[in-house]
């Protein structure tokens, strides 16, 4: 095991995972992006894929996947705490995401770090666009 990794534990289930606690430690790690604890447990239950990484009791990494399940996932919301990075937990947790979008074309938009996404198999595309639909998270 590499140790970087010893002690950190990987869970992909929703359940018994502390909502407040992770906003909270979004926030301190300013990751934020204003959504409640209810709406990050909505996204993640309506998400195809879920990594949790906990040091002990505190989660200090999380992303998810979203997929059709058969030929198109997007990753998002990548995040490892800031004292927990350069130590191989991003890695191993886009690692066992991807291993549950086999097959399939896999996107991810970053703002920074395209150098570690390069380094797990990602090339830069030449367009990506977005839009938000009415006002972000509904509220306006």
């Amino acid at each position: 095991m590499d140790r970087g990794l010893e002690g950190i534990r990987f869970e992909t289930s929703c359940e018994g995972v502390d909502w407040v606690a992770l906003k909270s430690a979004l926030v301190a790690d300013d990751f934020d992006n204003e959504r409640t604890p209810e709406e990050y447990e909505r996204s993640a239950r309506n998400s195809h894929t879920n990594i949790y990484v906990y040091d002990g009791d505190q989660i200090i990494g999380n992303a998810r996947a979203l997929s059709d399940g058969v030929c198109n996932g997007y990753i998002i919301d990548v995040w490892v705490q800031t004292p927990y990075r350069r130590r191989g937990i991003g890695s191993a947790m886009m690692l066992k995401i991807l291993e549950r979008l086999e097959g399939q074309h896999v996107y991810l938009f970053t703002d920074h770090h395209s150098e570690f996404y390069a380094s797990l198999g990602f090339c830069e595309q030449p367009i990506g666009m977005s839009t938000v639909v009415g006002s972000w998270l509904g509220r306006g």
